[in-house]
């Protein structure tokens, strides 16, 4: 009966995805097909969860990199009671407002621990989860005990960043990460061979994994015996490789690209369940059987599971008052009382510091009312300055500390910070040179889509990075960022800025933010009796203006970043011409547009029309601020390899010519 019941269960999941995909007309059939007796493992017999609690801390994580076969998962979670997940949702697979999108979304649907569909993100960001159970795990004396679990594909090994990701989990001795590969050497061109040929079992060898073979996707006691192994390996993660049959059981297209990416089409679903012996007519049929076997049970043991954990969790609060209340609140998303009192401020100094330099005083404070925040640099802590070992330095077996070593990873780098924020009780975060972005902006942009308030340092901002030159000068990286939905980009003045800049980026709960900051040296403004107003935290502020009260200034000069002191330098040569110049500070457009109407017309009146931007960067987009009968001072051509002064000077980023421009707005 056991066997019967298993078998029924898995045809079931197989019937769902048949089902869905045929309806939508759109859809991948083949992998929750083949993958069905696998992840019905996994779940009945391994997955500690519950489905009536999805955000259970405790929980063990599932990830599905392989986000096309995301009705897979979808029908693991109707089987196994999510709420969220009724049959109708099933039935409304990639259809508009539906909680089954064409790949899984986290922010959406309950029960998806992370938004997949781009190839090795999942991967990646399960590293991430892992690492964040490791390291609360450590801190917490085992309070947190879970196992991070996934099922990836070739396309997802075929990727860069499961190299980076693999490695560093690895290395790192990441052993209650288990994932089962999907090697069914199928991609949509065709076999796998046209193009992948390396041993993928040799290749996470030498990464320092633990890889198990199970040749038959269908072997359910085989599969059930490698994930024991895997679980039971705890310095080691594991690759499970699996061998599977994409499109399991249709007679003609099982085994063949064409189950891949498109429905098996109403007549070969027919010939399909039959050759599977399923006995239902009626599409989306789930047996009364399998509801008892899989649903009844699943609820039944994650309220358990979860009632068990709550009572040692009252005993660590009895044992452990303090780390007891530390780790509720972590895990709860809140902060400190009072945490931002202590983050240093800075008097004005016209020497001043790179903002990279204050952004270390920050971050060094920030570590110690802050223990949840977790991170580090791509092998560039020093030009960073987000290295204080004094926090702690993850490394393998010693998991407890702040820092990480990502290694020259940046990818990775991302997608774990947004694994360790997905966890909860984590704060993730990372830091790079600015134009590495480019190497990140898969998982920048799943942070944003997900909501997820990862942080990013991007130092060496510009072309005041200098003698580097323009393969390490970013130009069109800023506006690159800015267009992206959801993400924060804050590039700070000075240190006062950066200071108020962490402290938005700390206090964000709805989405990403990158920091981005100057290498070289920037004067500390004084700001008293420049006749300012509005504050950082609004997103843009007016810092000087000589305009009498009441009444509009004839130009506004706008600046983010090392700029904003070219724009004062410009602002007091002016206002000795006897000219009304106001200077307004933007270091995060997209809190400014969240700003009320008054306080946004109050900074930028749409009666004044004559303004001047500058930023060290490519220009499109600031029309959107000065207009199109505005100015625009920026780069729209790569850098040079000079002393950074000499750089700005060539390319026209200076006072002079900001000056030029407001007087030719004025006067012409």
């Amino acid at each position: 009966m056991t066997d019967q019941i298993a078998e029924l269960s898995i045809n079931t999941i197989r019937t769902l995805s048949m089902d869905a995909v045929q309806q939508a007309n759109s859809g991948h059939p083949g992998a929750p097909m083949g993958l069905a007796a696998a992840a019905y493992v996994i779940w009945q017999n391994h997955l500690r969860h519950n489905p009536k609690n999805p955000d259970w801390i405790n929980r063990d994580r599932f990830v599905l990199s392989n986000g096309h076969a995301s009705m897979l998962l979808y029908s693991l979670l109707h089987l196994t009671g999510y709420e969220s997940m009724p049959l109708e949702e099933i039935k409304n697979f990639r259809q508009w407002g539906s909680m089954t999108p064409g790949h899984p979304e986290a922010e959406l649907t309950p029960g998806v621990e992370t938004t997949t569909g781009p190839l090795g993100q999942g991967f990646a960001t399960a590293v991430g989860m892992a690492l964040a159970e490791a390291h609360l795990n450590e801190k917490y004396d085992g309070i947190i005990d879970h196992f991070t679990l996934g099922i990836c594909s070739d396309g997802d090994l075929m990727e860069g960043i499961s190299h980076e990701a693999a490695s560093l989990a690895g290395h790192l001795g990441l052993g209650k990460l288990v994932f089962v590969y999907d090697d069914n050497e199928i991609t949509i061109d065709g076999r796998t061979d046209i193009s992948f040929s390396e041993d993928i079992e040799k290749r996470f060898e030498a990464y320092g994994w633990q890889v198990l073979d199970v040749r038959e996707g269908n072997d359910l006691e085989a599969i059930d015996e490698a994930i024991k192994a895997g679980k039971a390996q705890t310095e080691k993660p594991t690759l499970i490789c699996l061998r599977s049959v994409i499109g399991y059981g249709s007679p003609n297209k099982a085994d063949t690209s064409g189950a891949h990416g498109a429905p098996l089409g109403e007549e070969e679903i027919k010939k399909t369940k039959a050759a599977l012996g399923w006995d239902y007519e009626e599409p989306f049929t789930v047996p009364s059987e399998v509801k008892e076997h899989m649903t009844v049970s699943a609820v039944k043991i994650g309220d358990e599971l979860e009632t068990e954990w709550k009572a040692r969790l009252q005993t660590y609060k009895k044992d452990s008052p303090d780390k007891h209340d530390e780790l509720v609140r972590r895990a709860g998303g809140w902060l400190p009382a009072g945490w931002a009192e202590g983050i240093p401020g800075f008097d004005p100094d016209p020497k001043g510091l790179a903002t990279r330099a204050s952004s270390g005083k920050v971050v060094e404070k920030l570590y110690e009312v802050l223990p949840e925040l977790v991170g580090g640099s791509a092998d560039l802590a020093g030009s960073n300055k987000t290295l204080f070992p004094e926090f702690g330095v993850i490394s393998r077996g010693e998991y407890g500390g702040q820092n990480v070593h990502f290694g020259i990873r940046e990818h990775a780098m991302a997608a774990v910070a947004n694994g360790l924020c997905l966890h909860g009780g984590v704060r993730g975060f990372g830091a790079t040179f600015l134009v590495f972005a480019d190497y990140m902006r898969p998982a920048l942009r799943l942070a944003a889509l997900m909501h997820q308030p990862s942080i990013m340092v991007f130092t060496h901002d510009s072309i005041g990075l200098g003698e580097d030159g323009p393969t390490h000068q970013p130009i069109e990286h800023l506006m690159s960022l800015r267009a992206m939905p959801n993400y924060w980009v804050m590039r700070p003045g000075d240190a006062n800025e950066v200071r108020e800049c962490w402290q938005i980026a700390i206090e964000r709960k709805t989405g990403p933010s990158g920091l981005v900051l100057t290498r070289q040296n920037v004067p500390t403004l004084e700001r008293r009796g420049l006749g300012g107003f509005g504050r950082t935290m609004q997103g843009a502020y007016i810092l000087a203006d000589n305009s009498p009260d009441g009444t509009n200034p004839d130009a506004i000069i706008l600046a983010t970043g090392s700029e904003l002191t070219i724009a004062v330098e410009a602002w007091r040569s002016l206002i000795d011409g006897d000219y009304t110049v106001r200077v307004v500070s933007m270091p995060c457009w997209e809190l400014f547009e969240e700003q009320d109407e008054e306080y946004r017309n109050k900074i930028l009146p749409p009666e004044v029309r004559n303004r001047v931007s500058i930023e060290a960067g490519a220009t499109l987009g600031w029309e959107r601020w000065v207009g199109f009968d505005g100015v625009t001072i920026g780069i729209d051509r790569f850098g040079a390899s000079a002393p950074y002064e000499v750089v700005y000077e060539k390319l026209g980023i200076t006072s002079e010519k900001v000056e030029e421009a407001v007087k030719g707005l004025i006067d012409g």
